[in-house]
Parts: structure tokens; sequence; C-alpha cells
């Protein structure tokens, strides 16, 4: 399904929030280049040898199903922008899953209901009645989400003319409970019970629900899943299908896949799955998902009526833990015992911190469990409202109007809020009464605001920002901007909050040159508004307050370890490793400095233990360990037998950010899944479709090689490309880290290579070009890998901007984003702390299916 992030602080524990806890931006992203010569598929970004669309935003691939000889993707699609909004249905077909061919729109949004995701299945029995035995209809199943209201319920469309137009049924919904976090169906047909076969999530619920019809309209409840491993975030589309172990026949499992957001096991959106069996009512996974920590000594479980000897400032946890409300009647889950530390109290807008006495430290570890906000420690901010550094005012807006300011359109009004505008959260931090609030109306207006120009006397501009996290190169930005000779040489974006924070930008190199401070908004979709106060020069740079929710281990008054919530009310496992601190003086501090959504820290159970405990994120299985593979699921009625998978490559962290333009979001490779044994279990493992190799150009193979340690240039620089195919085997030697980098030059480079000591295959996309547009994005995936046989194998495809790595025999998948400069098309070796082996490799270069 495709839903907008949270746009605002919602107290709710139950709701779907996705605040983002992002850096904010200080350089500007440079706009994507046109088209070479008005050609399309040209752009600077654009994928080669993945789908994306011509134009506009696409997420979720939906109605995955084979039928006379093409391959059916569609796909969430907003037929009116480049962001989230207008949910209907796209739709592209292939007849190898490779050349991809763009149709119209297939079910368009209308002023009802926007056209959520779903599935698509061909009725060769005319159980519908839509179709003939002659010419079976093709029937989607999709989620309809109500514009009034906002309830999600199952409908059905249906096309006699292979997909190419569409009717929607008359008596829509055909499934309705009346819920708004219902959603997401995945159908087949069941052979042994002849009938249809629904899986749907129960999203907020973290359940999987199955139901049973003989026509498509009418469905019997069979029975629900979940919750079960990760639950740090809304389950949404679920597959359901069975898989021979080992290439078997008669051994034969089911693999439930659940798509989860947040919450994945590299933050932000991902894919769980669970294997086990399915009796044509019931799933039951092989693993029951229950977990006993390491045992240790109970240090504070909070089943008391006061906190002891701990100690509270402020007013966010009252007098005492509070007691674990009846299950089911607040989202909450994961308590040990009876009481717990809980923040929320009757909403997200007090704050405070809880500290434990000193202690000091023996174990080697300190386990405990938290939820709520997903909003970490930063190092350098300060507790509470810090006044502002002295100096010169340049605007407070505490004025009717705005003065010798300037605007244009229409999202600045006539002058200054006056704090929250209405149908906004509640919005907080600004200095005074008044504040610049684009949020008027909503987040549909657009326009500027522009100081007019002064001369830079001091080091440092500070301001207060807040609002939407849409950084000044986006293609719809909120951003405050420095303006000098015509040129922006600073930037900065809200962290998609409610709540204004300090920024500061060094102004050193600018001394005595004349700016100005352009304030835009261009957004129209979530979080499309922005925030302003308090800006000033000044000598001394303003601090950032602390918005954390977080659990601190402070030593020598220093925050050495910090944990956080998920954006969830399930509390976790969580642990602090103590090990570099023993014989010192520490304290634990739970802090709730955050008025936003999800702006709320829950704890329980501090265990000192001789292990640390392992949280359900890293127990869970994950199809892939990447930050950009989303809403994974399968075809239906593969000709040869074979299950192939495909996801959207993007991340609700940041995925109306991501610098594309005229489109936005593209899918994997489809890929071929299997079930194998490794290392004693039964694993879900992956290979791009064999098809991919029709796009392979000329290539270059090297063998026998040692690396040295740092890195050199494959093939002396014949194997560079920005769209590649590799293969290589590597022999395990002395070197602790060994592999490839890809897209280098001019200071970019993505790293994918293997960590001996981890046994774990990862991807560093910190360099990889532009990733300063969203604070989520820049950082290092990671995938436990075994060497077999004392050899690590790797295929990797490398497009325009993405990379997708698969390891071993594909148990270990990494799929990541990556925007580097065109001319950023090297590829090297590396090793790190000694030599490593390269027995083999062959890299392609990889021709546009578009050609």
């Amino acid at each position: 399904m495709s839903r907008v992030p949270a746009r605002r602080r919602v107290p709710l524990r139950l709701a779907a929030a996705a605040a983002a806890t992002c850096a904010l931006a200080v350089a500007s992203v440079a706009p994507p280049a046109a088209a070479e010569a008005g050609r399309p598929y040209s752009e600077t970004y654009r994928p080669q040898f993945h789908f994306s669309p011509a134009k506009n935003w696409m997420n979720d691939p939906n109605g995955l199903v084979w039928f006379k000889g093409e391959y059916h993707l569609f796909y969430q699609y907003n037929p009116n922008g480049n962001t989230w909004g207008d949910m209907s249905w796209g739709h592209a077909v292939s007849k190898d899953l490779v050349h991809w061919q763009e149709l119209p729109l297939a079910l368009p949004h209308d002023d009802e209901e926007m056209v959520f995701s779903g599935s698509a299945v061909v009725d060769h029995g005319n159980t519908t009645g839509f179709g003939t035995a002659e010419n079976p209809a093709m029937v989607a199943v999709y989620t309809s989400h109500f514009k009034d209201g906002g309830k999600q319920a199952q409908s059905l469309a249906y096309s006699t003319d292979r997909g190419r137009t569409w009717t929607k049924y008359a008596g829509n919904p055909v499934l309705d409970i009346g819920s708004t976090e219902f959603r997401d169906p995945k159908v087949q047909w069941y052979a042994p019970t002849k009938s249809w076969l629904m899986t749907v999530s129960l999203s907020t619920e973290h359940k999987v629900r199955f139901y049973s019809s003989k026509d498509l309209k009418n469905w019997t409840h069979l029975s629900d899943f979940g919750p079960q491993n990760a639950v740090g975030g809304v389950w949404e589309c679920p597959d359901l299908f069975p898989l021979p172990v080992d290439g078997v026949p008669g051994r034969v499992k089911w693999v439930l896949v659940v798509n989860i957001n947040p919450g994945g096991i590299a933050g932000g959106s991902a894919a769980q799955y669970f294997v086990g069996d399915f009796d044509g009512k019931r799933f039951t996974p092989d693993d029951d998902g229950s977990y006993t920590p390491p045992p240790g000594v109970v240090v504070q479980d909070f089943e008391g009526t006061d906190y002891g000897t701990w100690r509270t400032t402020g007013t966010a946890f009252g007098s005492g833990p509070v007691p674990v409300p009846a299950p089911g009647t607040s989202g909450m889950s994961g308590v040990e015992g009876r009481g717990l530390v809980d923040s929320f109290h009757t909403g997200d807008h007090e704050t405070g911190t809880l500290t434990s006495p000193p202690f000091t430290v023996t174990s080697p570890y300190l386990n405990f469990k938290v939820g709520g906000g997903r909003h970490p420690h930063v190092p350098g901010s300060v507790m509470g409202d810090a006044p502002a550094p002295a100096g010169e005012v340049l605007a407070d807006f505490e004025q009717d109007g705005y003065g010798s300011w300037t605007t244009t359109g229409t999202a600045f009004g006539d002058g200054p809020a006056s704090g929250t505008l209405p149908g906004q959260h509640e919005v907080s931090g600004h200095e005074g009464g008044g504040l610049v609030n684009t949020f008027l109306g909503g987040d549909a207006t657009t326009g500027t605001l522009t100081s007019p120009e002064f001369t830079i006397t001091a080091k440092h501009l500070n301001f207060l920002v807040g609002g939407g996290n849409h950084p000044s190169g986006a293609e719809a930005p909120t951003a405050v901007r420095l303006i000098v000779d015509g040129r922006i040489v600073r930037s900065a974006t809200g962290t998609d909050s409610e709540q204004l924070n300090w920024v500061s930008w060094d102004l050193g190199d600018l001394a005595g040159r004349t700016a100005r401070i352009e304030v835009v908004d261009e957004n129209t979709g979530g979080w499309g508004h922005i925030l302003l106060d308090q800006v000033m020069l000044s000598d001394t740079p303003g601090q950032p307050r602390s918005t954390e929710t977080a659990v601190n281990l402070l030593v020598d008054g220093k925050v050495v370890a910090s944990a956080t919530g998920a954006d969830s009310g399930h509390l976790d496992w969580a642990s602090f490793d103590l090990r570099p601190h023993q014989g010192k003086q520490a304290t634990v501090q739970i802090v709730d400095m955050n008025r936003a959504g999800w702006g709320h820290v829950m704890a329980d159970h501090f265990v000192a233990a001789d292990r640390p405990a392992v949280p359900a994120v890293r127990r869970a299985d994950w199809v892939d360990h990447g930050k950009d593979y989303y809403a994974a699921v399968s075809w239906e009625n593969a000709p040869d037998g074979k299950r192939h998978m495909i996801g959207w490559m993007n991340n609700w962290q940041y995925g109306n950010a991501v610098p594309t333009s005229p489109w936005r979001g593209a899918q994997s490779i489809p890929r071929e899944m299997a079930l194998r044994t490794v290392n004693g279990r039964i694993r879900l493992t992956q290979r791009p479709v064999s098809t991919v190799e029709s796009l392979r150009g000329p290539s270059v193979g090297v063998h026998d090689l040692r690396i040295a340690e740092g890195s050199v240039p494959l093939a002396a620089g014949r194997a560079d490309g920005t769209a590649l195919d590799i293969r290589a085997t590597f022999t395990l030697a002395d070197a602790e880290r060994f592999g490839f980098t890809v897209r280098t030059g001019e200071g970019q480079e993505t790293v994918i290579g293997y960590d001996k000591l981890t046994q774990e295959l990862y991807v560093d996309r910190t360099r990889s070009g532009a990733v300063d547009f969203h604070g989520d994005f820049p950082g290092v995936q990671r995938a436990p890998l075994t060497a077999r046989n004392g050899k690590v194998e790797l295929r990797i495809l490398v497009d325009r901007s993405s990379v997708e790595v698969f390891g071993g025999d594909g148990e270990a998948v990494i799929t990541d984003q990556i925007f580097p400069s065109p001319d950023s098309d090297g590829i090297r070796l590396f090793a790190e702390g000694g030599t490593a082996r390269l027995d083999s490799a062959r890299v392609w270069q990889m021709r546009s299916y578009h050609d």
C-alpha cells in the first residue's frame, strides 16, 4: 500500500507515524540534469535496466500476474505529480521481466477513493461472471482508501482485454470491516479447496488475515497470524507462496512475506519473511518467535509505585511508573511485568528526564526494553530551552506584517502566524508569539519570503527552523537559503516536525559580503510547509536543543551509548556494551525532550548480564538487508512455475525527497526466489532473473589477482561504467575487509565489501554522491554472510542510481539507491588490514532496455 509518512504530531500509539529524525541540510543538492537533447530515459540518475515510469511518482508494485504471454506490473502511481498523492494504478508489461512497455493508467483515483495496493488474478473459471470461459477476465483486487473518513476496504475491478481497459465493480467494496488500517490484499487460487485465498494486512495490529472466497465477491474469515518478530512499524503488502526446499519437489514449505514500515533492519522500510506451513486455513511458522533474553541481575523493573532512588526533572515522567494497560486497549506491547516508564501520559507535550543513581560498572552488558518515539540523542545538543545567543536580530516576526521582507505566492499570507494554525498539530520551540508558518490552510500553498539585503558583520547566522524536510536542492523544497551574489551559499530545512530548533551557519568566509535570506515553500505534499523564527547575526553559534526520546548511558557526565524507540508502542530489547567502561561510575538517563509526533519514550526491565539481549529486528529474517527494498510481492501464474519477486527501490524515510525528475521511483530487478538450507536453517534466497543477461554488452575478466592493502583500478580502468553486471569470487586471506568500490570519481564512491571479522556483506554509500538531501540516507548496510569453503561469491548489479548485491547463493542481499555524478564511473578493488585474493571477476557493460 502507498501511504504518506505521518505529517504532523499524532499522539495515538496506533497511528502509523513515520516522522523522520534527520539532520539539517547545510548544502544544497545539485538539481538533476535535463534529458540529453530531449531524449527520454537519459536524465541524470535514470535507471537503464530497472523499470521506472516516464514521469511522476511511483511506489509499491501491485497486481503482479502473467497472462497471455505478458508479465503485468501494476504499481502505485500519482498521475498528477512527482510526490506521493492521488494514488492510482500505473501499468507496464513485459515478455521477459526485463524489457518493459509502459501502458496508459489502469485504475485512476476518483472523487471518492484512492486506489491503494493490491493484486490481480486471471479468473479462468469465470467465478465472478466478469468474463467467459473462452475470454477469462483479469481481476484486480485492491484497497479502496475512501477520501471521506479514511476507511480502507477491499474492492474489485476487471478487464477483458488483457488489462488495457478496466471497469470498477458496481458492488464495491466486497470486503469491509470498518477499519482505516486494513489493506493490500494478495489473492491467489488455492487448488486444494478450489477457492480464492486472500492474504491481507491489519496494519497497526501487526497481523495478517486470511480469507477464502468462491467468487472474489463474498469472503469468509479463516484465521489471523501475528504479531511476531519485527513489529516496530505498520505491517503492509503481505504475500504468501509455496516453494520446494533445496529444489526437492516433495518437500514444500510456505513463505509469508510481511513488509514493515518503519522498523526495518536498516531503518525505515523493509521486507521480513517467515517460513512455515499452510493448511488451507492457517499459517504456522517453523519459528514461533519466542525469545528468552540472557539471565542476569535485575537492576530496575519499575514494578513499584514510585521510582525509588531514580530522580526526575520536568513533568514527562510523573511521580512513578505507569501500570500496564489491559491487552489490546492502547497499542502497547512487549512490557515485562505490571509497570513501566512511559512519558506519554495525556499527550506528547510534556518533557523531562528520569536518572538512575550512579553505579560502578561491573557487568559486561546492560540489557533493557525501550519503545516510543524514534528521536535519537544528538551529540552537542542541549537540554531544555537554552536562551538565544547575543547578537543582532534581523527578524523576530513579532509585528503584524513582514515589514521590509517581501513575499510571493500565497504560502506566507499577510504576515507572521501567532503560533499553531488551524488543522495543524501543536507548534513549539519558537521565541515570543509570532513566527513564519506556511501551513496556511494546509500544505497546498506555495511561495517565497525574502529579506532585504544586509551586510555580514558577525561570525554566525542563527535561526530557529521547523516544518518539512525538503532541502533546497529538492524538486519542491521547504527551505531557508542564504543568497550571496545571486548564489545559494547556505541552506537548511526542517526535520518533518512542528518543533523548531536552532540552526547556525558559519559565515567566517563571507565576512563583509552583502547577503539576503530567502525562505521558500514549493511543496504541496506531506510536510509541505516551513517554520522560521528569530533570525540573528551573532559571534556565538546557536546550539541545537535536544529533541530526543532516548535511553542514555552516561560515563563521566558524557553520553557514551544511546537507544531509542522505533515510532512504535512496542517495547523491544536493547543492550549497552559496558565492557569499555569497566570500573567506572555511570548513570542511566531516560530522556524525553520532544513535543512533536511520537514525542515520548517507554522503558522497562534493566538487567545487568554477561551477554547482550537481541532485539526482534535482528532476530527476524529479512528478504533484503538494504535500505531500498520495500512492498516486495511476487507474480502469480508464472508459466515456468518459478516464483519471481520485485520490490520498490525506495524508503519512506526519504522517498519523497530523492533527487530525481521528472520521475520519482524505480522497481528492483525481478528476482527468482528459492528456499535453501544454509548453515542448517531454511532460508529464502534470491538471484536476478536470468533474462537480465540479455542486456549484457562487452565484458572484461580478471583472474588470480592478489590485492595489496589499499585500492587499485579493476582491469586498469577497462571495466569502468555506470551500468554494470559483476560476478566475482574471492578467497579469504589476511585482509580484514575487501571488495569493490563502484561509481568512483571526484571524491565519490560506493563501497561493496566483505568484513571477514564480522562475517558480513556490506554496502557503504556515505560518499556515493548526492547524500545530503535527507539525514537518513547516508549510511552503511550489512547482511550476515558466511564464507563457503573459504570463499566469498558476489553478484552485483550497478545501475545509474542503484546497487543490488547478492552474496553467496543469494542468502545475503543488499539493495541501495545511490546518486553519483554521471562522470563517476570508475570501479576499483580494495583490501584493508592485509591482502586479499580475487579468484576471478567478470564485468559486463549493461545496455538500456529502452534502446
